[in-house]
């Protein structure tokens, strides 16, 4: 089969491993709460392979079935802070650089008084 896209055929090796690390976890939150692929599968509303191939990292498996198997396992908190504008100092640090140093009126009387 010819992948539609080159990321997932190829994805970058940080997030290739990024994957799979999150695919062993969550396979031994599963195994820990002693779940079957079938009972996670059922609670999330997906098929069993879906959740087969999320705890191989496959890049193929939807962000949804990742975000419900966190779910699932009561691991959203570290989900939800995921790209967080405040945790980002180089976004941060672009925004401060773009902003203006001086701020103009316009060219109207201003009656706020």
């Amino acid at each position: 089969m010819v992948a539609r896209n080159n990321l997932l055929a190829a994805p970058p090796y940080a997030v290739e491993q990024a994957l799979k690390r999150l695919g062993a976890n969550l396979r031994t939150a599963r195994i820990r709460r002693r779940l079957t692929v079938a009972d996670v599968a059922r609670k999330i509303g997906a098929g069993i392979r879906a959740v087969s191939d999320a705890e191989k990292g496959k890049p193929s498996t939807s962000i949804a079935v990742y975000a419900a198997l966190l779910w699932t396992f009561g691991l959203m908190g570290d989900f939800e802070i995921l790209a967080d504008p405040g945790r980002d100092s180089e976004g941060q640090t672009l925004a401060l650089s773009r902003e203006r140093s001086r701020v103009r009126r316009g060219g109207g009387l201003d009656n706020d008084f």
